[in-house]
């Protein structure tokens, strides 16, 4: 294990060596790129070593000390108020540092003997400046909440996951991957889960003094997915459309504009309202769920765009209801691979597509961002419309691979494929691969 204080000192000068004698605004676009990776791995180490000493500092602040105790000697209550105080933090991150600092740091035991940390991955990625304290207490959080049900051995391996795919991620991500580890560590929880969801739905409407009816609500996964999917998918429509449209970008509405009319004409067209357009074709809320946990009811399942899990008898109520339909991929009955006899992937091509990488193989966009593209092209390349030859993206990550020279490999076969996103020479001189797609984006078993 790195001492972490040699880590962060090594990473500053690696960081200072980048910038130089150079003003910010006149480094290269690679020396910034570069400058900007250090800093943050300089701030990860920094992390892990404020983790290190506010967790000694909570030792030497022990109850039983009493006011011999450390903080209470300089004028505080206890170890947080004097971590908070000093680094003008608030006591609940003060309170995640000692956590993470207490629960990576080597162990005592009885016998006097050392013991390994009681979360060797975590401390392993700090020490190495892989993951910051946020990540880390996320990851340490869950795991001790489901440590009991999911058994020792389970725990090692998904802390070891999330350990490894956490770099490169941000906040939002990490936190969806934790969210699907927690679910297959602890698929009898989901449901105790959701039943808290479903207690706490909940939507209020009122007028307030100028005459604006204002609408504040939540919903439990189930429910609350048929809405996000219908007005995600009125606002892709009028987001395409606008890009063939000449007015002014100073007249065009903004995305919450845009949601809230998405809204009124749903309601417009409940009441029996004449027009039949609205732009829902192939707004489908896909539920996902192995066959054996369908039929057995265990485990759990996934609703496309939505990040917290469902239990396998909610996957069942919602498969019964209209526009939610099961992934049932590959049947004999449905070709999945059309050659060169068609140009556009057809329907059952991207529900394939969607199992396999999840939304934007690139940047984790939910299906209903994405489009499906070929990798060889139609005309260019004479690529087939085969799922092997396909990728789901966003417009943006689209632009941004053809624009600026980046390469997609699949590696695999079906569903199960694996994504990979080949960068530029002047990204990466070797050109490592990238994983992406549902692998990169999901808890994997």
């Amino acid at each position: 294990m790195r001492d972490p204080l040699a880590s962060l000192t090594a990473a500053v000068d690696s960081a200072r060596s980048v910038w130089g004698q150079e003003t910010l605004e006149s480094l290269p676009p690679g020396a910034l790129v570069k400058l900007n990776a250090q800093l943050a791995e300089t701030q990860r180490l920094l992390d892990a070593t404020r983790a290190r000493v506010a967790a000694e500092i909570a030792r030497q602040s022990r109850p039983e000390l009493g006011p011999e105790g450390l903080a209470k000697t300089q004028g505080y209550r206890n170890p947080t108020a004097l971590i908070a105080a000093v680094s003008g933090s608030t006591a609940g991150e003060a309170a995640r540092l000692v956590k993470v600092g207490e629960a990576t740091a080597p162990r005592m035991t009885l016998s006097g003997d050392t013991a390994p940390a009681r979360h060797p991955h975590v401390a392993d990625g700090l020490d190495r400046g892989v993951i910051g304290a946020s990540a880390a207490s996320a990851i340490i959080t869950m795991l001790d909440k489901v440590a009991l049900r999911a058994g020792g051995v389970a725990i090692d391996e998904a802390e070891r996951m999330l350990v490894e795919k956490a770099p490169g991620l941000s906040a939002d991500q990490l936190a969806r991957l934790i969210t699907r580890t927690e679910a297959r560590l602890d698929p009898a929880g989901v449901a105790e889960r959701e039943e808290e969801l479903r207690a706490d739905t909940d939507l209020h409407v009122y007028q307030d003094r100028r005459g604006m009816i204002v609408l504040n609500g939540k919903f439990d996964p189930a429910s609350g997915a048929p809405i996000k999917t219908a007005i995600e998918a009125m606002v892709t429509a009028e987001l395409r459309a606008q890009r063939t449209d000449d007015a002014p970008d100073a007249a065009r509405r903004t995305i919450p504009q845009m949601q809230a009319g998405a809204l009124t004409r749903l309601a417009e067209h409940a009441l029996g309202c004449s027009k039949k357009d609205l732009p829902l074709d192939g707004a489908t809320v896909i539920v996902r769920i192995d066959h054996d946990d369908l039929v057995n009811d265990t485990g759990h399942a996934t609703i496309d765009g939505i990040d917290a899990p469902i239990s396998a008898a909610t996957a069942r109520r919602m498969a019964a209801g209209g526009g939610v339909i099961s992934c049932v991929l590959g049947a004999d009955s449905e070709i999945l691979d059309w050659g060169r006899t068609k140009r556009f992937f057809t329907p059952s091509q991207k529900l394939a597509l969607a199992e396999r990488d999840g939304g934007c193989a690139m940047c984790g966009a939910p299906p209903s961002h994405t489009k499906a593209h070929h990798l060889r092209w139609w005309a260019r390349d004479a690529g087939p419309t085969d799922l092997s030859n396909g990728v789901l993206l966003c417009e943006a990550c689209h632009h941004r691979i053809h624009d600026n020279g980046w390469d997609i490999r699949i590696e695999g076969t079906g569903t199960r494929a694996r994504v990979l996103f080949i960068p530029p020479a002047d990204v990466d001189p070797a050109r490592t691969p990238r994983l992406g797609g549902r692998a990169r984006f999901d808890s994997v078993a």
